[in-house]
């Protein structure tokens, strides 16, 4: 029969928990809460130890997985299971906005948190365009970061009361969305490598797509933002810090 062990301090029982207990009885292991797997892709070390640090206070998450390019990012997603990404915006070897668009298409279900110092206004609603789930300044409280992986874990978009505010202003049509959040993802995208001096051939090969389609791309986005020229998309974003 089961005796339940005494604590050698005070004599008093420990007692299990009725699950614990069936388990024991049962020769069968005691059922434990499985650890959130997390991905941190950043570029900076010092970004990643701090989102580390934040990470380790909590007793259900751990970091499974590192990654300082968008290239590593995608080889780690898809050879190991993580619960959710952390997301930069700006890394080498492919923009938060390929990463994520790959990230969506190897593991659909995999929520994706993007991590960002550009403020809401210049990218979050085109990146929940792109399927992101949610989208976070670097400038954020370490408690509103946990807020925001729970959030996203429970299968809600996470959406900051800044991002909300643009939000609501797209909907109620006040005139304020930026010209560059009225394009679809793919423009977004391709608007993105243009305004960075990426040539056309560069961007079809990159992208899959042949000059012609990137060529009519192009021409969309110069006309939903009213701009004539590549140089213009170029002075738009740095203007608007789209682009470092």
């Amino acid at each position: 029969m089961y005796e339940p062990r005494r604590s050698d301090n005070t004599g008093a029982a420990c007692a299990p928990t009725l699950e614990s207990r069936c388990a024991i009885l049962c020769d069968r292991p005691v059922p434990h809460n499985p650890m959130i797997r997390i991905l941190i892709a950043d570029d900076h070390a010092i970004v990643r130890a701090g989102l580390r640090q934040f990470i380790a206070s909590e007793i259900d998450m751990e970091v499974s997985g590192e990654a300082a390019t968008g290239t590593e990012t995608i080889d780690l997603a898809r050879n190991a299971e993580f619960d959710i990404v952390l997301l930069d915006i700006s890394m080498p070897e492919g923009s938060g906005v390929d990463t994520l668009k790959l990230l969506k298409q190897i593991k659909p279900a995999l929520p994706v948190l993007i991590l960002s110092t550009f403020s809401e206004d210049q990218y979050a609603v085109n990146l929940l365009r792109a399927g992101a789930s949610g989208y976070l300044s670097k400038e954020s409280a370490s408690s509103q970061l946990i807020g925001a992986i729970r959030t996203v874990l429970q299968g809600r978009k996470y959406v900051s009361p800044a991002l909300a505010e643009i939000l609501a202003n797209d909907l109620g049509g006040t005139g304020d969305t930026p010209p560059h959040a009225q394009l679809s993802r793919r423009e977004f995208q391709i608007f993105c490598k243009l305004a960075a001096g990426v040539p056309v051939s560069k961007i079809a090969e990159e992208l899959f797509l042949s000059v012609k389609t990137i060529s009519t791309y192009r021409t969309r986005v110069l006309e939903k933002m009213g701009m004539k020229s590549n140089a213009d998309l170029t002075y738009y974003a740095i203007k608007n810090k789209l682009i470092e």
